[in-house]
């Protein structure tokens, strides 16, 4: 389908000036030129605007990073780790100004007991990006476990845990499996949307809401008591 530049400002509500800049820094296609001053754009150009505006606002995505992100549109969800990568670096929850240790600087940094240490590796509780780059999110998680074991705590409860999250990694691969079947340039956009706020939105509203039933229906019980 064809539209002209208005129809895409009011389809998107990116104003005209923002989506010929888009243009002019190759972030979108030329529009085809029909005569001398009329243009047509098409889904395609529709569908990136969405993206576009969704990577910025959501995501914080720069121009060059959206650029380069763009340039693998075509391929699959799981081959194209340039469209991933946003998503990979905000699913690592390691902040930007994190300070990175290797594993002897990070038990000597935090004097953590070893064995611990390497308890919670085998157990997939610790869970470092890589093999040897620890920080300080490393060292909450085992001091979160040190206060579990003083208070009496079964250990049993968080590989519990570990497995239930395990469990819902391989549901949201799935989900992500679904989407590559689907995608084309006219649900390019939706299709990103739908994995972004699926891992975080989503996800964050199910899981809190369903915790917060628990708890409110314990407490009613307990009170009806």
């Amino acid at each position: 389908m064809e539209y002209k530049i208005s129809e895409l400002v009011a389809k998107t509500n990116v104003p005209k000036s923002t989506i010929l800049y888009y243009i002019q820094e190759g972030l979108l296609p030329e529009a085809k030129k029909i005569k001398s001053n009329v243009h047509r754009y098409n889904d395609e150009h529709l569908e990136l605007i969405k993206y576009i505006k969704y990577m910025k606002e959501k995501i914080g995505s720069s121009n060059e990073q959206i650029k380069h992100e763009l340039k693998n549109k075509n391929q699959s969800f799981s081959s194209s780790f340039a469209m991933l990568e946003p998503l990979m670096n905000t699913l690592s929850a390691v902040p930007i100004d994190a300070i990175h240790y290797t594993k002897d600087e990070f038990i000597t940094r935090y004097e953590l007991d070893e064995e611990l240490v390497e308890t919670l590796l085998k157990d997939e509780i610790l869970l470092p990006i890589d093999d040897d780059d620890y920080t300080e999110k490393e060292a909450s998680i085992v001091e979160l476990v040190e206060d579990f074991k003083d208070v009496g705590v079964d250990y049993q409860l968080l590989r519990s845990y570990v497995l239930q999250a395990k469990e819902l990694s391989r549901l949201e691969h799935q989900i992500k499996i679904q989407l590559c079947t689907q995608t084309n340039d006219e649900n390019f956009s939706t299709l990103w949307k739908i994995m972004f706020e699926t891992l975080f939105n989503a996800k964050e509203y199910i899981f809190s809401r369903n915790t917060y039933r628990e708890f409110f229906s314990i407490i009613k019980n307990e009170i009806v008591r």
